[in-house]
């Protein structure tokens, strides 16, 4: 489905005067508003392929009808998104759920919504039709050589697939551990595994990355081969320039500290990126911010402190991405409250008084460090996160213009009411 700018600016139109009353309140409130406002508009969200269907629990899946079918349906919907919020600008591909048989129509059609190919994810945690090896235990790591070589042959084709849509990264998330003790030797475990990656870092062209994905628990219970950041870590130290970590929000043990742990792989230059999601128990795949709001906030705090303090692009020198698994919501709407949660929770760490945030910790003034967070945190910076979008031709409200559009009604007409999206 097309939206048509029409659309977008007759909603603008009518939603324009209160929002410009709120914005000069805003401005007046916040001292460096118009520089927020511009980083807002060059910042960038990926949208996974796989979140634009209907999650779903070992209990149950419930489409909600109008899934995207194939790639081609996967990259409209993101256009879509990137129409209404201008901030969904990169689409990351999961191999083989999304392999391009036509490569050059792909990337017309990626050009037409004026979207880029963000990091490629490749699969070794399923079985795949006609693979000659199963990873019932394990993949890169599995004691069977020809196994570890299926999979590295699987992730090595996923790098010719991004080369040729113009993807410059890789993400490697592993199912790989043990269930019970005495299964698996963990050192061994951890030499393949290692190994294995060896061979795809080498396989890297010059100007790619690699991301290596941790995670605590899950679909393994007693050990996970990449458990955790510091395992993570590990591996990127030993690969190479061209490794480094990616954090998932939702891959830790509860109550994690997080904001501390991509503050100490910034400052060891081997942050990669980020798979946004919020949690209340585990791996729970949540919208953003819809738990957790005060620790996103945190977590963006310690990112632009860090990264100005490495002297970073914003947009270009990390991979912002969604991983998220919407069970009981449209999927199109949580994205779009995902990415404005993101926005707001970047906004507000760049309202943040550095000096004096500076000046409270060499005091040790640890009420008013409270304070200069916290204020940032409960000013309300929605309108500066809507001018960026003005600004940019999307709508001041996405989701409000896409439920009046009748966006899900549209694509269950033209796909059809059982349909779901590949992949999942």
């Amino acid at each position: 489905m097309n939206l048509e700018n029409y659309q977008i600016e007759s909603h603008n139109s009518e939603l324009l005067p209160k929002h410009q009353r709120k914005l000069a309140f805003i401005k007046d409130e916040v001292a460096n508003a118009e520089g927020i406002v511009q980083k807002l508009i060059d910042f960038q969200i990926g949208i996974p392929s796989w979140a634009l269907g209907t999650g779903g629990t070992r209990f149950g899946r419930f489409s909600s009808g109008g899934e995207p079918r194939n790639i081609e349906e996967k990259i409209e919907d993101i256009g879509l998104l990137h129409k209404l919020n201008a901030a969904s600008g990169a689409i990351s591909l999961h191999i083989p759920w999304d392999t391009a048989e036509n490569v050059p129509a792909i990337k017309a059609l990626v050009a037409q919504h004026g979207l880029v190919f963000d990091a490629m994810n490749s699969n070794t945690f399923q079985d795949q039709a006609g693979s000659a090896h199963s990873y019932k235990f394990g993949s890169l790591q599995h004691v069977d050589k020809a196994v570890r070589k299926q999979a590295i042959e699987h992730n090595i084709e996923v790098i010719r697939q991004g080369v040729e849509l113009g993807s410059k990264a890789l993400t490697v998330w592993l199912a790989d551990g043990s269930c019970f003790p005495g299964q698996l030797n963990f050192r061994k475990a951890f030499q393949n595994t290692l190994e294995s990656l060896q061979e795809i870092y080498a396989a890297l062209p010059a100007d790619w990355k690699v991301f290596v994905e941790y995670k605590a628990f899950e679909p393994n219970f007693y050990s996970t081969t990449v458990g955790d950041w510091g395992q993570s870590l590990l591996y990127a130290n030993k690969l190479g320039p061209k490794a480094f970590t990616l954090v998932d929000l939702g891959h830790h043990l509860p109550n994690a500290n997080i904001e501390q742990i991509v503050s100490l792989l910034l400052m060891e230059g081997k942050l990669g990126g980020f798979h946004f999601n919020d949690s209340k128990y585990g791996d729970d795949d949540l919208t953003a911010g819809s738990m957790k709001p005060y620790q996103l906030f945190l977590i963006f705090n310690e990112l632009v402190e860090g990264m100005d303090a490495r002297g970073m692009n914003h947009r270009e020198d990390l991979a912002w991405m969604i991983d998220a698994s919407h069970n009981v919501k449209d999927p199109l709407e949580d994205l779009l409250q995902s990415v404005e949660a993101i926005m707001l929770a970047y906004a507000q760490a760049l309202s943040v008084d550095r000096v004096a945030l500076q000046k409270a910790q060499d005091e040790n003034d640890v009420a008013r460090a409270q304070e200069i967070l916290q204020q940032a945190f409960r000013t309300d910076l929605r309108p500066l996160v809507a001018e960026a979008r003005l600004r940019a031709g999307a709508a001041l409200a996405p989701l409000e213009l896409f439920r009046a559009s009748n966006v899900r009604q549209e694509l269950i007409k033209s796909r059809g009411l059982k349909t779901v999206a590949t992949g999942l």
